[in-house]
């Protein structure tokens, strides 16, 4: 019976909502064991291909029973003393021991991802075990209910087993030998197998003297016939002492047999002739095919691991317990997992033990808040291979500090399907080997493009026949999208959790519909009937043109048809017209991603990165009403990944997924690009929507385009833009592709430290005005500010530090960089705590900078003596012709004072009130603007006794004037105070 048969045998045809069941309930916690890797599924694949070429990670759902051939102990044949005298030599030689040693080795090897994208975490440091439940053969082949997240919790549960106990005896008492341990891609399989053997390693698995793993994907690619014994020493020279009385002894021996459905085996007698001899060459498959038999070493136990459509490859009869790996089904899981891994010492790299911990509490706290919401999230990581993700997303997030070429965003998604899908086949037994990437990226990525393009996240069943059943013309691809339902269909999609949604499907993770979207565009995918006729056509012509050619020549020669080369000339036109014409392509998916990257209605939204946050995270406050109208949908990554995918490096992951895309297309696309992106990127940005654009930069990661676009930027705006490590290192990273002078620089508000004023350093050094306003930049940031300064291709002319707690030793910090400084022109230390010893300190050493022209010292509780003192500096200084003094704690007779240093030399200005002797000083416009401006950040009451005390020296200024010109204007500015001052005392300011 075909495959195809099969299915609508057990599973509704065109039926989405039926499928396997994912989650086989929430209950019971498992163990935790700290022994194992946390890498997800077929992350060990990527590190284990010399020995366990793991199968991709996955999650289905049945479980034990059905005893098959298991055979009772009693009735095998015993084994003689000399066998056993002969193996205890053996052992107590080592060889055993060594082999241990050597596995520990190779399955305790992270991947480059894991050490890439976070710290790397030994196999003993970390490990949760994901849910195994028993199953049948019938409960695998039942038809299953409605995949929903109601369905699934209140399936009946079946009985929890763990790891160690999978070759218990079943329920008839009888010792099971052969165990299928099934799951769809990213549930942990791979992991699961390298936690045995590192136990087994260890001393944690009693039950097996010898443990002999075998990846099914390396058998698959041997065609010569190889003996058992032969098999086993080539891939394990340490037993090549042990091998030969592995039949003769008592030795318990597991074999592990990691991703069947890489073989195609068939049990018939007719296809697969009985071997019992371990020395007789016989194919890879046939030696796996006589083991299960158990016609072949009778007494040795094996586990098979494979994804749910491959369950069926075995006959029934020679299983003896069927296991389902379930994933985290319980939140408890997720939140030992994330405790576990975000909680690990290094994880927040060099900082500073305190803080670091501090911030790796917080985020382990939040994301258990948001776990316990039910969120989308919670569905998600019922997948431990996406607990990693999250896991590494907020590493990269909140603990990155630097950014290599290597770390971006794209890079980690498209690390992590690596890990999950390489160099796997969607279906062995199909002759084309199509590659399950490649496959994932035509049709759930088409799903995932409609999405963004109609600003959708939920999608019917009508939406998923649409995308995936529409073309569906032979039993072939029939066969494969069964195939790919039963095992990667939950990996990218699961049911909605939202009320009144459930019979909907969402990605699993948001971000992920926008990744496959950006694959599917960038693979060219995307084309209408008339390009794929078109593209068909010139293959099928280019293919067959030399043959022509041949005829035609030889036929001419023969008849009088002088029109046949003329025409088939012509007809070797059309390949290069269509070449020319598909070129447009690359036109249309540039201006794909200029529209999607500066898309109007998206420029106030958070920037992209603080979106991912909020989704991993939630937002804190209280939760949206159910009947209240939900935001859009945002998709902003979706440009950014398109842009990421195009860089050298994911492009050649995803050639190893089966996914190419050529250097000349990616470099089209960017030719493409430069007409559109930088032209946009030029127009002015609001500042999340500018952060987004340098992000894009940086994960497109080419160096030519991105100097280009960074020229065009004079003036960079990234004001009130939470400005994180990760987020101050691309922007480092991105400037630092060219050496211009930078107009302005505004990072006014946007949560900078002394560590962000280090990384932001080379691209501080070349700019011109620079706005560090509202910052809480203390003396440890003035520290760096001062190296700032002093240092020789230092261009900073303009600062502003107003509204940071400078304190006295900062300005100590300030004085000094002030001393040897050639740029600085003008500086505001307004509202920066600085006191009568700052003013004092700066003072000192005013006297030795030739260049400075402003200085704004208002609202630091200066009295008259340090007030005095600084403008007596100023009055000598050779450039100095303006300082802010307003806001200061200065008496009547310190005013005195002051207008008298000014009348004394005509340049020097000290803005102290809002007059200037008998007259408004020009200055008052500018003094009420300031306080206006950081009313919200000053205290409210001090400011109204301030306003309070202007408002009384105007009116006395006024008295002591007879001309009615200055008496309008004091009755102006006193209307303009009083207004202030009526709006300060409602609240409405």
């Amino acid at each position: 019976m075909s495959r195809a048969m099969q299915c609508q045998s057990c599973l509704p045809w065109g039926s989405w909502a039926r499928l396997p069941r994912r989650l086989a309930g929430s209950g019971g916690t498992r163990s935790v064991s700290m022994c194992a890797a946390t890498v997800p599924g077929p992350a060990g694949r990527c590190l284990l291909r010399k020995i366990l070429h793991t199968s991709s990670i996955s999650l289905p759902r049945g479980c034990v029973r059905y005893q098959g051939d298991s055979q009772d102990s009693s009735a095998q044949p015993g084994s003689s003393r000399h066998g056993q005298s002969q193996l205890r030599n053996v052992a107590s030689s080592g060889a055993i021991k060594k082999h241990q040693k050597s596995l520990s080795a190779w399955f305790s090897h992270q991947p480059n991802e894991e050490r890439q994208f976070g710290p790397s975490f030994s196999l003993d440091a970390v490990h949760v075990d994901p849910v195994i439940r028993e199953s049948s053969l019938e409960e695998i082949l039942m038809p299953s209910p409605d995949l929903t997240i109601q369905n699934q919790l209140q399936q009946p549960r079946r009985k929890v087993i763990s790891l160690h106990n999978l070759f218990d005896v079943d329920a008839c008492g009888r010792q099971v030998k052969n165990v299928v341990l099934y799951g769809t891609v990213g549930t942990g399989k791979s992991t699961l197998i390298k936690k045995m053997v590192v136990d087994w390693c260890h001393g944690r698995l009693p039950r097996f003297e010898l443990v002999i793993p075998f990846s099914c994907e390396d058998l698959s690619h041997s065609h010569a016939h190889v003996s058992l014994r032969r098999l086993i020493t080539k891939k394990y020279q340490h037993l090549r002492d042990v091998v030969p009385v592995l039949e003769a002894s008592n030795l318990k021996v597991l074999f592990i047999l990691n991703g069947l459905e890489r073989l195609n085996l068939d049990f018939r007698l007719a296809g697969t002739e009985l071997c019992c001899d371990p020395n007789e060459p016989v194919p890879p498959s046939a030696i796996v095919v006589n083991l299960l038999r158990k016609y072949l070493l009778p007494e040795a136990s094996i586990i098979v691991t494979t994804r749910p459509s491959a369950v069926r490859r075995i006959p029934g009869k020679y299983v003896g317990r069927y296991a389902e790996i379930c994933g985290f089904s319980d939140t408890n899981l997720q939140k030992l997992y994330f405790q576990m891994r975000l909680s690990q010492p290094g994880c927040s790299g060099e900082e500073s033990q305190d803080r670091s911990s501090a911030e790796q509490e917080n985020l382990v706290e939040m994301l258990s808040r948001n776990l316990e919401r039910h969120n989308q999230i919670t569905a998600a990581c019922f997948l431990p291979s996406y607990c990693w993700l999250v896991c590494t997303t907020l590493h990269f997030l909140y603990f990155t500090r630097t950014v290599p070429p290597s770390q971006t965003l794209t890079g980690i998604y498209t690390s992590f399907l690596r890990l999950n899908f390489s160099g796997e086949v969607l279906d062995s037994s199909d002759p084309n080997h199509i590659s399950m990437m490649k496959y994932a990226a035509k049709t759930v990525g088409k799903l995932a493009y409609e999405g963004v393009m109609s600003r959708k996240t939920c999608f019917s069943e009508e939406d998923l026949r649409q995308c995936f059943e529409v073309e569906m013309k032979t039993e072939s691809e029939l066969n494969l999208l069964e195939v790919f339902r039963s095992d990667v269909f939950r990996f990218f999609l699961s049911p909605c959790v939202q009320p009144g949604k459930e019979h909907t499907f969402v990605f699993t993770i948001p971000a992920m519909q926008e990744y496959l979207a950006a694959l599917y565009v960038v693979l060219g995918e995307k084309k209408s009937l008339a390009q794929r006729v078109g593209k068909e056509l010139s293959e099928v012509i280019g293919k067959v043109s030399e043959d022509v050619a041949v005829v035609v020549n030889i036929v001419s020669k023969v008849l009088p048809l002088r029109f046949l080369p003329v025409l088939f000339n012509l007809l070797k036109i059309f390949p290069r017209y269509f070449s020319r014409v598909s070129g447009k392509d690359r036109d249309a998916i540039a201006h794909t991603m200029a529209d999607e990257l500066f898309k109007e209605e998206d420029y106030y939204n958070d920037d992209v990165l603080d979106q991912i946050n909020s989704s991993i995270l939630g937002v804190e406050g209280p939760m949206r009403h159910p009947d209240e109208a939900p935001d859009d949908e945002v998709f902003e990554l979706f440009p950014i990944f398109m842009g990421g995918i195009l860089s050298r490096r994911n492009r050649a992951i995803l050639e190893q997924l089966g996914c190419s895309i050529k250097n000349l297309a990616a470099f089209e696309i960017a030719k493409a690009m430069k007409k559109t992106v930088i032209r946009k990127g030029r127009k002015g940005l609001p500042p999340s929507e500018l952060m987004d654009y340098l992000f894009f930069l940086h994960e497109f990661q080419n160096e030519r385009f991105t100097a280009e676009a960074v020229r065009s930027l004079r003036a960079v705006n990234l004001s009130s833009v939470k400005m994180t490590p990760l987020k101050c290192s691309v922007l480092a990273s991105v400037m630092s592709t060219t050496c211009h002078e930078v107009e302005e620089l505004n990072l006014t508000s946007c949560n900078l430290d002394s560590g962000s004023l280090r990384t932001l350093f080379p691209v501080l050094l070349r700019c011109k005005a620079l706005h560090l306003q509202l910052n809480s930049l203390g003396s440890d940031a003035c520290k760096e500010i001062r190296d700032l300064l002093l240092h020789d291709k230092c261009v900073v002319s303009s600062l502003r530090l107003a509204n940071n707690p400078v304190g006295e030793q900062g300005a100590r910090y300030l004085a000094e960089a002030l001393a040897g400084n050639r740029s600085l022109t003008q500086l505001s230390l307004l509202h920066t705590a600085l006191g009568d010893a700052g003013a004092e300190a700066i003072a000192q050493h005013l006297a030795e900078n030739q260049h400075l022209q402003e200085l704004n010292l208002g609202y630091n509780s200066l009295t008259d003596t340090a007030a005095l003192r600084v403008v007596e500096v100023a009055k000598r200084h050779e450039t100095l012709d303006k300082v802010h003094l307003y806001f200061n704690d200065i008496s009547e007779d310190g005013k005195r004072a002051l207008d008298s240093l000014r009348m004394d030399r005509d340049g020097v200005r000290a803005l102290v009130f809002l007059t200037a002797g008998t007259d408004v000083s020009d200055y008052w416009s500018h003094i009420l603007n300031v306080v206006q401006r950081n009313l919200p950040f000053w205290d409210r009451e001090r400011v109204r006794q301030h306003l309070a005390l202007l408002l009384q020296d105007l009116e006395s200024s006024r008295s002591q004037t007879a001309n009615p010109w200055r008496k309008a204007k004091f009755l102006r500015v006193e209307s303009e105070v009083k207004k202030m001052l009526g709006k300060l005392q409602d609240g409405s300011l």
